[in-house]
């Protein structure tokens, strides 16, 4: 697994946008083939937001599409999460993810997202 560092969280407004960034360290072999965001609000299930993979297919949960934008940056081993018109439903901790080959999924920490009404 690699060390997932993510930064980016806060208290929003609705209709406001965040940046979440999450930046891979340590030794990256093998190589990551896949990132991505997952979130979970208190008392629901954690779900997928938005993947990336090292080829760039991008793959987005209805409920966020046309809002939030995932990009990676394959040389830095960075993902990031633009959301833009942010709903107050959209409130959850957000957790990156990688997958590498014959590894275990790695997690980041996770970062507190808030939008209020």
């Amino acid at each position: 697994q690699v060390h997932l560092v993510e930064s980016g969280g806060g208290l929003v407004q609705a209709g406001g946008s965040l940046r979440l960034s999450c930046a891979a360290s340590g030794i990256i072999s093998p190589s990551i083939y896949a990132m991505g965001w997952y979130r979970q609000a208190p008392g629901k299930q954690r779900e997928l937001v938005a993947t990336v993979t090292s080829g760039g297919s991008t793959n987005y949960a209805d409920s966020v599409k046309g809002r939030f934008t995932i990009s990676r940056d394959s040389a830095r081993n960075t993902v990031y999460l633009q959301m833009n018109s942010l709903k107050p439903e959209d409130t959850a901790v957000y957790y990156c993810a990688a997958d590498q080959v014959f590894r275990s999924r790695s997690w980041g920490q996770g970062t507190q997202v808030t939008v209020s009404s």
